[in-house]
């Protein structure tokens, strides 16, 4: 079995996606980007994978891995 996707928290014009790396639709689209990131954290956690969120313009505003790391990262940031 292959690597499992990563969910990506992303801006829309009508909200905020969750979707699935490499998906061509959103799981699911909600107001706010609180509710985005809670309901990507569950899927994440659940899955065992990471979830990526952007910011507005884009860039990548924070990384959270769920799964098994064989090279975990130094930093504190959670």
């Amino acid at each position: 079995m292959g690597k499992k996707p990563n969910v990506w928290v992303s801006p829309r014009e009508d909200g905020w996606a969750v979707q699935h790396e490499g998906s061509q639709r959103a799981g699911t689209v909600v107001p706010t980007k609180d509710e985005a990131v809670r309901a990507g954290r569950e899927t994440a956690q659940r899955e065992k994978v990471e979830l990526i969120v952007q910011r507005r313009d884009g860039t990548i505003e924070s990384k959270d891995s769920y799964g098994p790391d064989p090279n975990p990262p130094k930093d504190t940031e959670h």
